[in-house]
């Protein structure tokens, strides 16, 4: 994007948090993708192969109106895959405000990403849950359909299924269609734990094959992931390096819409095992990450979007956008983080804050950063 198409709201020096002139000339557009390691094999390779390692967990744009807009996701996924350095995108999860978003609408959504990923070998994954196992199970298979390469299943909400229940949702869910399954476990979001020998049992599936974790028990996880095979993704940013340490194979990840090359760069320091600087690297990421945490994921993700320049639009209901002073938060977050990754610091921002639709209501439960990923 060029400095006169920046809408003027852009925050001057940010984009390069995602330096993509900079970046040595390779595929997809002028930007070379990292790759794995010579010499170092990732944990969980099938969930390599079906996923990648750095995936976003995207936002839904729409328009001025509210609805739902293509070709704005097209341009976004393609900015994340390319000069993002993101393997791989989920569409229709909790940061895509699926719950606010009809069929038809996840349709689109898939197939925009599908056109902006064709030919790269980027991964479009495609969110499904629901509270019905019956819908689920469409929405696979019209995922399938639309050209996604992998599903996100969390449990149903709302009901409490017993493991039993759940173990049989996962398994319909995955014999609707031949594409990998990632389970979501995230008690806070659907009021019920996937327990360790419900997570073993759904690894016997051929195409169940790793979790993304929002719950933070890395205790728990290690012990299935030495006996299930399951690959486990870290589904809270400020857990990422924790995560790599007890052997999980990646990250789906919200702050990966502005800092997915330095996710990758994380993951490259820890499997070469350059400990010091992964871990240096994991602090100067903090600012970002725990911003995004402050307020829903969706509405902090689409202000982090706006105060760059690129496509998000307003959260829709029952969301509403940042206030001003949270969207004022979200942009120094992105400069300390520009800072602290040792580019220069932009000029202080001049523009006005547009007014939110909603304060952010009143007496809000509080909740742990992983419970508040919307994702």
């Amino acid at each position: 994007m060029s400095a006169t198409d920046r809408p003027d709201h852009a925050v001057p020096g940010i984009p390069a948090i995602i330096p993509a002139a900079a970046q040595p000339a390779g595929r997809h557009g002028g930007t070379s993708h990292p790759g794995p390691h010579p010499g170092c094999t990732p944990a969980g390779s099938a969930a390599v192969a079906a996923f990648g390692r750095v995936i976003t967990t995207m936002v839904t744009p729409f328009d001025a109106a509210g609805k739902m807009d293509a070709t704005a996701a097209e341009q976004l996924v393609g900015r994340l895959t390319r000069d993002g350095w993101n393997d791989g995108v989920l569409v229709n999860g909790a940061t895509g405000e699926s719950s606010a978003t009809d069929d038809a609408e996840k349709r689109r959504m898939i197939v925009a990403a599908r056109r902006a990923v064709s030919g790269t070998g980027r991964k479009v994954i495609a969110g499904v849950g629901s509270g019905n196992t019956a819908h689920s199970v469409r929405l696979a298979v019209a995922a399938y359909e639309a050209g996604a390469d992998g599903l996100l299943v969390a449990a149903p909400y709302y009901s409490r299924p017993s493991q039993s229940g759940l173990l049989e949702h996962f398994r319909a869910i995955a014999d609707a269609t031949p594409l990998p399954v990632m389970l979501y476990d995230n008690p806070g979001r659907v009021g019920v734990d996937l327990e360790p020998e419900t997570l073993r049992d759904a690894a016997q599936h051929p195409q169940i094959i790793a979790v993304m974790d929002a719950t933070g028990d890395l205790g728990a996880a290690s012990s299935i992931m030495r006996t299930s095979g399951l690959a486990f993704y870290s589904g809270d940013d400020m857990l990422n390096l924790p995560w790599l340490s007890v052997g999980a194979t990646g990250f789906v990840s919200v702050a990966g819409h502005v800092v997915g090359d330095r996710l990758q760069t994380l993951l490259r320091l820890h499997d070469e095992g350059r400990n010091a600087e992964a871990l240096a690297l994991h602090r100067q990421l903090v600012p970002i990450c725990a911003g995004m945490f402050r307020a829903p994921a969706a509405a902090s993700a689409k202000a982090a979007l706006r105060a760059l320049g690129l496509p998000g639009g307003s959260v829709r209901l029952p969301l509403v956008d940042l206030t001003e002073e949270q969207y004022r938060d979200i942009r120094l977050d992105l400069v300390a983080t520009v800072t602290e990754l040792g580019v220069p610091a932009p000029r202080a921002p001049k523009d006005t804050p547009r007014p939110a639709r909603a304060a952010r209501a009143a007496g809000a439960r509080k909740a742990s950063p992983a419970r508040l990923a919307a994702r």
